[in-house]
């Protein structure tokens, strides 16, 4: 099918790490990472082997109104390596499903400087970042009356485990210090034989961390609130099995406080990215993605642009 040979398959990804002048940021999530032909695998049942490469630079902090926050030259570089294998199962479950196992480990270099000293966020250096544990359903596909597919899906129960670096003498951290469960649904609609588009929605939720930052004094416990995030993308097809550009994007909103020693907080998270993107396919096991984004809309951290590229082979 033509989907299968197109698309390049994965589940997870641990993303951007957010500072802010809050006690607890949300921690690092998938934005942008994943985004054509996000609901199906590119062939069938097997071993997936997918590496990331992200840069991520912001020289722009917003506040909970939007707002730039007055830091004298902040400066954020991220580096970010993502090692990815999948196993997808050729077994009918009820439901025409099949059943799928992610396992991610990142690697990641931060640095955040500013351009006077001062009581400032903080950076914690190169680091594993944390485990991603992610069982999955992979739908079968659902055809139209000519036996193509019109639309493809999964959900998966991703759980991040802080195995990471982590410290609270710093903000910016490879990992980050608390249990988090991401679970999302993706999928493809196909809108002819050469144009598709895609999603991936997760619903975010954090607990406590024990171990804060010590930038504020007198902080026993931290909480992150819960968030929405989504990655969005659209896709044709210009080269047959060779080459596909599109417009990708993704959008993240906040909707609980943070909260300190178990108090809510105000000032909750946005960020819409938007960006081209193409994918590149050598063969029908092996794909390269090209993505960038740029940040708007943004509140309660860092504003800036991100680049990402992926690879991703079937044994």
């Amino acid at each position: 099918m033509r989907y299968a040979r197109m698309a390049a398959f994965g589940f997870a990804f641990l993303g951007l790490f957010s500072p802010s002048a809050k006690a607890q940021s949300l921690p690092p999530v998938n934005l942008g990472a994943t985004s054509f032909l996000d609901g199906a695998p590119p062939a069938g049942p097997g071993w997936y082997f997918n590496e990331y490469v992200q840069y991520y630079h912001a020289d722009r902090f917003r506040d909970l109104n939007g707002a730039t926050v007055p830091f004298p030259g902040p400066r954020l570089d991220v580096w970010t390596s993502l090692t990815q294998v999948i196993k997808l199962w050729d077994i009918e479950l009820p439901g025409k499903c099949k059943p799928a196992l992610d396992l991610l480990l990142p690697v990641a270099n931060t640095n955040l400087s500013f351009a006077a000293p001062g009581p400032f966020p903080r950076d914690n250096g190169t680091g594993l970042g944390d485990l991603v544990i992610g069982p999955a359903l992979q739908f079968d596909p659902i055809m139209n009356a000519c036996g193509k597919p019109i639309f493809v899906h999964r959900l998966e129960a991703q759980f991040v485990v802080p195995t990471g670096k982590y410290s609270n003498n710093a903000e910016v951290n490879p990992g980050s210090g608390f249990f988090s469960f991401d679970p999302y649904w993706a999928g493809t609609l196909f809108l002819g034989p050469k144009a598709e588009v895609s999603f991936r929605a997760h619903y975010l939720w954090n607990a406590v961390n024990d171990s804060p930052s010590t930038l504020i004094p007198g902080v026993l416990s931290t909480r992150a609130g819960e968030a929405f995030h989504m990655n969005f993308a659209a896709s044709y097809e210009l080269i047959e099995k060779k080459l596909r550009v599109g417009v990708n994007g993704y959008f993240l909103q906040q909707t609980t406080d943070s909260q300190i020693n178990g108090n809510d907080t105000p000032g909750r998270e946005r960020v819409l990215g938007i960006g081209p993107g193409m994918i590149v396919s050598f063969s029908e096991k092996a794909h390269l993605f090209f993505n960038y984004y740029f940040e708007s809309d943004v509140r309660n951290r860092p504003e800036g642009d991100r680049l990402t590229l992926r690879f991703v082979y079937k044994f």
